[in-house]
């Protein structure tokens, strides 16, 4: 793989209660559509609805792919440092991409596709998360046990944040601001206000827990436990665990569909992508995509999903 690690086995399943009204799932059977190669090491992926590109980083080529979403084709190739992990603001189309080993942010301006800034951060800066209605950007720092808040504003950093050890995934939810931050080494998620940049709770998962995701629209929070082969489901109303759902080998990235619901888990040893019902908690279908799967995005507005297999080098399109 790469500078972090993902790998898993099985685990039990539960039931939840969705913190707001469900939204009603997609009928369709999700397909494998199309297989685009891009750079070297590629294994995190944003989908911007602004523009409908979709975002690429290459780590050992140290840089991002920019893909049509309407022809599956590389169209830009843009240099940054050592692209980690990627975010993107729906709102006015920049992605934000944190460069490993530099200790740095690039942003990219989504209408030009070219590096806007580079922000200062802490060290081994892994994934970024942003609220597209303030604008503030988080930062996991690996090595610090920190989060860098940075205004997208000013592209400065405003707080530091201590949380626990080894910092991975971060998602914001939209629904109360709060940004959830998982911690690799503790087996715990932390959650942060987005008001006051203070941890307000700390919550206990799986083993090794990577990625994390909100629904925007039931504020439900989902989290890959990478040694567990599960999937943790959080109340952002109770900053509980509601569900434990099995999922495949090496859980390793997870994004949400909010018109549907539906939550895609990639998982890195098996090739495939686990869809799951955002009503019921359970697996819709199991999908093979490219070698080694790690990032996934969906297109909001399009319903498209996207993998970053790290073991090919290709993207994965999925419809459905």
């Amino acid at each position: 793989m790469t500078h972090h690690h993902r790998r898993g086995a099985n685990g039990a399943g539960g039931t939840m209660t969705l913190d707001r009204t469900t939204p009603i799932e997609a009928v369709a059977p999700a397909i494998l559509t199309a297989t685009i190669a891009v750079g070297s090491e590629s294994d995190a992926v944003v989908a911007n609805p602004r523009t409908g590109c979709v975002y690429v980083a290459n780590q050992l080529d140290n840089t991002v792919s920019v893909i049509s979403g309407q022809t599956n084709t590389v169209t830009a190739t843009i240099p940054v440092g050592n692209p980690q992990g990627m975010a993107v603001n729906s709102l006015t189309g920049d992605v934000y991409v944190t460069n490993f080993n530099h200790g740095t942010l690039s942003v990219i301006c989504g209408l030009t596709n070219t590096v806007s800034a580079t922000i200062p951060v802490g060290s081994l800066p892994i994934s970024v998360a942003v609220n597209s209605l303030t604008g503030d950007i988080y930062v996991t720092n690996f090595s610090d046990a920190t989060v860098s808040v940075i205004s997208g504003r000013t592209s400065t950093v405003t707080a530091t944040i201590p949380v626990g050890t080894s910092p991975y995934g971060a998602a914001v939810s939209l629904l109360t601001g709060d940004v959830y931050v998982t911690n690799f080494s503790d087996g715990t998620v932390s959650v942060i206000s987005g008001q006051t940049s203070t941890v307000t709770a700390t919550i206990r998962v799986g083993t090794s827990p990577a990625a994390v995701a909100a629904n925007p629209l039931t504020g439900a929070v989902y989290v890959t436990n990478f040694s567990d082969g599960t999937v943790s489901v959080i109340s952002g109303r109770t900053s509980t665990v509601t569900a434990t759902i099995p999922v495949g080998t090496g859980p390793a990235g997870v994004a949400v569909n909010p018109p549907t619901g539906a939550v895609y888990v990639t998982n890195v040893k098996n090739g495939t992508v686990s869809v799951i019902s955002g009503q019921t908690n359970t697996i819709t279908a199991t999908i093979p995509v490219g070698n080694g799967p790690v990032g996934v995005a969906v297109n909001p507005l399009t319903g498209a999903v996207y993998t970053a297999n790290v073991g090919d080098d290709t993207v994965s399109v999925i419809f459905g």
